[in-house]
């Protein structure tokens, strides 16, 4: 027999199924304020399941499991815990880090989220993505991106629904985003370390379920975001969600019990032969792609969200983890299955290409219909703008990194910031990263970010380093808008946000990380939406094509040559393409910190 996961209502009442092959006995408990009924489960195989009539759409429910507790084993059956439904759709409040969660009969019904019951989720119309590759995403925290929003309603700020405010929506058209990328929407927790610093995880990369939206982000559930979808979607934006299916906020040995790891450890989480969890993730556990019901998960969180809000497509968190059993394969179970399923087929598929665990560096490795961050397009742009990167890997860079992608097109997702790290802004501001707000003595974060500070670290009211900082800026982004590709560009990096030199603002749930509308610079604002106007009117400069032909002339106007590429005297170049009715000139003159793009002869002031 087989079971659908979850909750699933049927005539008169609910049937709830479960995956916990080693539980002796689970357990499905209704909630209703302090009161808990408990309902016994069979057991046939792998699954647990009942039938329990009178239930229905809005009651809570969680799930114990009693069974041996040898967490050294993989085993970690404790029917103190509440446990939340691994297929939850919705929760009823937020996960909260405390230690009883990972203390061996300490109850946690008090702790945890219920999953609730929903009501039979409404289908969205079959369609085409919205978004194709070559066009500007535009990466969001949820969060951050609204609170301080001074048109957004209080209420609303920091929720899925105000990226549907009138206001949101024109800025996005203003700079013609093609999609925006979500950073993690579903329910997660704080680190342990974090409470007791005052601290809080505002980035959102530690979930605990794969398909319940944060309460906070999405009080109004999944109808929240299939709106929010569909405005942007009315508008020209596609929606790109960022996932997480490398780990979960269960984390190490000593995390707490909240869901998968009281009901099946060892065939969610990758363990070594010992039986110590293994760490690719550089968080404390690993999930395991070598099973096959890790991938079922996955296939039916991406099924859901498409199926139920209609979302273009998907950027994977330490991507390389999908593809492990337990070494990185190219050709891992987990690519033809998604390339197989008829809802699945043709979405965007977006992998950031690396993972801290062997071979973990996996950058041009993923399928031919996958696009992939390119840190090395971000490393290269910024030494070359720093005044140590040679001309010949900025130009590789700059016309789709062909040493990199195999094929007939890029798959490069091109960035010079993203959410991890500086933003553009504070790139040129500071040398040094400056995280002591985060608790952890300036250790965390990245300590080489090739960046710099003209001379002075932080703000500074020198009209020369002000006006320096702002050609750096704004040569750095007419970089990123003329590369052939897609191209990404962090919230707020348009109009020169700063976290105050932070490069890791994961826990910073507060005004570091939080875009300040009011103090925007809407002179470097506008010329990224003149940036962006350019790029559109001019498909020849941006395709994902290779870029095969190209009139390259040093800045004196003299035909590039090979001494020319390879000498280290070599500040830059001019690059003049054949277009329709126009010619389309870029100019890169790094000695005089200018980066500019015009057609025929009119320049984007």
């Amino acid at each position: 027999m087989s079971f659908a996961p979850g909750a699933q209502l049927v005539a008169g009442g609910v049937r709830f199924a479960v995956r916990a092959p080693a539980a002796s006995q689970l357990w499905l408990c209704l909630l209703e304020h302090e009161t808990e009924i408990r309902h016994a489960m069979a057991k046939e195989g792998d699954w647990h399941h009942c039938e329990v009539a009178g239930a229905g759409p809005g009651d809570l429910y969680g799930y114990r499991a009693e069974g041996v507790w040898a967490p050294d084993e993989g085993l970690w059956f404790d029917p103190a815990k509440l446990l939340v439904d691994p297929y939850a759709i919705e929760l009823d409040r937020c996960f909260i880090q405390d230690p009883r969660l990972a203390i061996y009969g300490e109850d946690t019904a008090a702790l945890v989220p219920r999953a609730r019951i929903s009501e039979s989720l409404e289908l969205v119309p079959r369609s085409a993505p919205v978004f194709t590759p070559g066009g500007l995403i535009y990466e969001i925290n949820v969060r951050g991106f609204t609170m301080l929003h001074p048109k957004i309603a209080p209420e609303q700020r920091g929720t899925i629904a105000a990226l549907r405010h009138p206001e949101i929506i024109a800025h996005l058209k203003k700079l013609r985003v093609s999609a925006v990328e979500l950073m993690p929407i579903t329910a997660w927790i704080d680190e342990r370390h974090l409470p007791p610093l005052g601290l809080r995880n505002a980035w959102g990369y530690n979930p605990v379920v794969p398909m319940a939206l944060d309460p906070r982000l999405a009080p109004g559930g999944i109808t929240e975001l299939r709106e929010t979808v569909t405005a942007l979607h009315q508008a020209g934006i596609g929606v790109i969600l960022d996932l997480v299916f490398n780990h979960s906020g269960e984390s190490d040995r000593h995390g707490g019990v909240l869901s998968l790891r009281g009901l099946d450890a060892r065939g969610i989480y990758a363990h070594a032969p010992d039986g110590t969890l293994i760490n690719d993730s550089g968080t404390g556990n690993t999930l395991d792609f070598a099973q096959p019901y890790v991938r079922q998960m996955m296939r039916d969180t991406l099924r859901h969200f498409v199926s139920h809000a209609g979302v273009d497509g998907f950027r994977f968190d330490l991507a390389p983890i999908l593809a492990r059993g337990p070494g990185f394969d190219a050709h891992a179970p987990i690519f033809a299955e998604l390339a197989a399923d008829p809802l699945l087929a043709d979405r965007v598929m977006i992998a950031e290409p690396w993972d801290i665990g062997p071979g973990g560096y996996q950058l041009g490795h993923f399928p031919s219909n996958w696009l992939e961050w390119n840190d090395r397009y971000r490393d290269d742009v910024r030494r070359f703008w720093r005044g140590d990167g040679d001309v010949a890997s900025f130009a590789t860079r700059l016309c789709g990194s062909d040493d990199i992608f195999d094929g007939v097109a890029t798959r490069s997702v091109n960035f010079i910031a993203a959410h991890d790290g500086f933003t553009l802004a504070d790139l040129t501001a500071y040398a040094e990263r400056h995280n002591h707000a985060n608790g952890e003595d300036n250790r965390d974060g990245h300590g080489e970010n090739l960046s710099w500070n003209q001379g002075v670290e932080g703000p500074s009211d020198d009209v020369a380093v002000k006006a320096r900082r702002d050609a750096d800026r704004r040569a750095l982004l007419t970089t990123l808008f003329a590369s052939r590709g897609t191209i990404m560009l962090c919230a707020g990096d348009e109009f020169a946000r700063s976290q105050s030199g932070n490069n890791n603002g994961y826990a910073q749930d507060n005004a570091i990380s939080w875009i300040d509308w009011e103090a925007r610079d809407r002179s470097l604002e506008d010329f990224v939406a003149a940036l962006a106007a350019f790029r559109a009117a001019h498909p020849r400069l941006i395709g994902p094509q290779w870029l095969a032909t190209g009139d390259w002339r040093r800045l004196d106007g003299v035909p590039m040559t090979a001494c020319d590429w390879q000498s280290s005297d070599t500040n830059g170049f001019e690059l003049r393409l054949a277009a329709a009715n126009a010619q389309i000139i870029l100019r890169v003159d790094r000695a005089n910190r200018l980066c500019t793009l015009r057609s025929d002869a009119a320049p984007i002031k």
